[in-house]
């Protein structure tokens, strides 16, 4: 399956499960004031295992972070990997897919972002972990502001005792609800100010992989203007990890608002639209 028909069939099941989206997104969330839908079986079986089997199986040729914050593999030079890989991530950044999920989720106005602004493919290993945080409010630019995280995961067989699951917070980040990365399953979820989500540490020898997109509009989740770097915090009873996250936040806000710094993990894809488009 080339890029052209993946991207026809991430539309084909778009519409297919339109109405339940819709009625899930208008819903809410359960338990967190994150709006979120899964979409299970996003692709044919035998195209979701060609995916997996184009990760390399130990984070070779992916970067690796560890910091108090995270601990995981990521990704986004696809001329170091299968074309797959480029072609499932840039065909949910086609533009036909971001209107459609505008449309059922009501945010008009969606845009992809080809540049993968903190996106691209990820990758966790036993052990790896990301802490309770919120999302860069904005693209690099600070014109757009993050609307919609689209997160493709790809491991089979995958457990919720695995660990490496989504999590969605209240807003005092006191209690999670969990999203199991089930294999062949595209989560969306919206992104604003109070949208505290987690990865919970792995606790298997198995990879967790995972394609992760955003989608960006003009216009702000509260309608009102806002600024705010990735935020992190620490788990309930990670006091320390908590305090410490207040100052590494304002730290980091600081130096990016006032000095125009920015982490290496938030460079994003510099070469447009990747081969096979």
């Amino acid at each position: 399956m080339n890029r052209s028909e993946m991207t026809a069939h991430v539309l084909k099941r778009l519409d297919e499960s339109g109405a339940d989206i819709a009625r899930l997104w208008a819903q809410g969330g359960a338990g967190t004031p994150t709006r979120h839908v899964a979409i299970d079986n996003l692709f044919p079986e035998e195209v979701a295992l060609e995916i997996f089997r184009a990760f390399p199986q130990r984070g070779e040729g992916f970067r690796a972070s560890a910091s108090f914050r995270e601990r995981k593999h990521t990704s986004y030079e696809f001329d170091r990997h299968p074309l797959i890989l480029a072609d499932v991530t840039f065909a949910l950044q086609d533009p036909r897919v971001a209107a459609r999920v505008g449309e059922l989720t009501g945010m008009k106005g969606l845009e992809p972002d080809p540049h993968l602004y903190a996106g691209g493919l990820s990758m966790m290993l036993k052990g790896d972990f990301l802490n309770p945080h919120i999302d860069n409010s904005h693209e690099k630019t600070r014109a757009k502001y993050r609307r919609v995280n689209l997160l493709y995961y790809v491991a089979p067989d995958w457990r919720e005792e695995n660990g490496g699951n989504l999590e969605l917070w209240d807003p005092k980040v006191t209690r999670p609800v969990t999203i199991l990365s089930a294999f062949n399953r595209l989560v969306l979820m919206e992104t604003n100010k109070d949208s505290w989500h987690s990865v919970s540490p792995v606790a298997t020898d198995a990879p967790r992989c995972c394609v992760s997109n955003y989608y960006f509009s003009d216009v702000s989740p509260t309608g009102e203007d806002y600024y705010h770097v990735t935020s992190f915090t620490g788990r309930p009873g990670q006091v320390l990890r908590r305090a410490w996250g207040r100052i590494d936040n304002a730290a980091r806000k600081f130096a990016r608002s006032r000095l125009g710094m920015t982490r290496k993990t938030d460079a994003g894809y510099e070469g447009g639209l990747a081969k096979g488009d």
